[in-house]
């Protein structure tokens, strides 16, 4: 390998580019991944930003399931890893590419500033509390950015009452929780979720609805965990059959199309009790 190139991956390229007031951390081989994606992304943009997310998400496929990437260190950084995605950085990496499409912008700021504002709450890295770790929540505050619509109640969604605190309640799973100050504000982050309503589509209404659903959208599965909202997230995609299937990054592997519908696909999950639906704004 080469000494340069080994220096530079060492050091994990840990640095505050222009107009971003938070580090990243961007390993070398990220940052020509990023080079690459900006390639192929090229020609990608649909006048239906739905039809442009399935085309960016698609670019991803056969990359490795990753769990816990963000996890990174002794502070929070805005962490850049395009080589190994969980279900939540993937939506995001595929969101922000196709904002950078929509935007025309080809540029690594660009891009560290659009994942930043989905990432974090109210568009701003400041500390692990920041970041948007409940995904009903990730949902509501990108819908106040702007970026997204919450679309569950339009079709068909149902409002339920359910406690969440899984976080604050596993404190021992989260290493960062260890500092009772990021306890302390997840557990309010927690307070405000459970103050707000959550609308999902049931699971057994979801084939009804099913027509309802955009190739483009945003799916999120909910749960009958105690004390969670989400387990997992991914893109809705109308497949050759007409239906709509789930382009996620799978814990089984990698990023993949389900080979079922996603009505057929969900009932295989466990605890699954629906999904709530966003849509990307044009």
């Amino acid at each position: 390998m080469h000494k340069t190139f080994l220096f530079f991956l060492l050091l994990a390229l840990v640095i505050a580019p222009k107009g971003l007031a938070q580090q990243i951390t961007c390993p070398a081989p990220d940052r020509q991944a990023f080079e690459d994606k900006v390639e192929e992304i090229d020609g990608l943009l649909d006048k239906d930003l739905g039809k442009t997310m399935v085309a960016v998400g698609k670019i991803f496929l056969g990359t490795p399931y990753v769990a816990k990437t963000l996890e990174i260190g002794e502070t929070e950084t805005l962490v850049i890893n395009l080589h190994g995605l969980d279900c939540t950085t993937f939506v995001e990496n595929v969101l922000a590419f196709t904002l950078m499409l929509k935007e025309k912008k080809t540029d690594f700021n660009s891009f560290t500033e659009i994942l930043e504002t989905i990432r974090y709450k109210d568009g701003k890295l400041d500390g692990y509390a920041s970041r948007l770790h409940y995904f009903s929540e990730w949902i509501a505050n990108n819908g106040e950015k702007g970026l997204i619509r919450d679309m569950t109640a339009t079709i068909g969604g149902k409002v339920i009452s359910k406690e969440i605190n899984f976080m604050s309640t596993h404190r021992d799973l989260y290493p960062f929780l260890k500092s009772d100050a990021n306890y302390e504000k997840i557990k309010a982050s927690e307070d405000f979720l459970n103050n707000q309503p959550i609308c999902i589509l049931p699971q057994e209404d979801i084939a009804a609805h099913e027509n309802m659903i955009r190739s483009g959208d945003i799916i999120a599965l909910t749960t009958s965990i105690n004390g969670l909202d989400i387990t997992h997230t991914g893109i809705a995609t109308r497949e050759a059959d007409g239906r709509i299937h789930l382009l996620h990054a799978s814990s089984t592997g990698e990023v993949k199309v389900s080979e079922l519908p996603l009505v057929d696909y969900l009932k295989k999950v466990g605890k699954n009790t629906g999904i709530m639906v966003a849509r990307i704004n044009s």
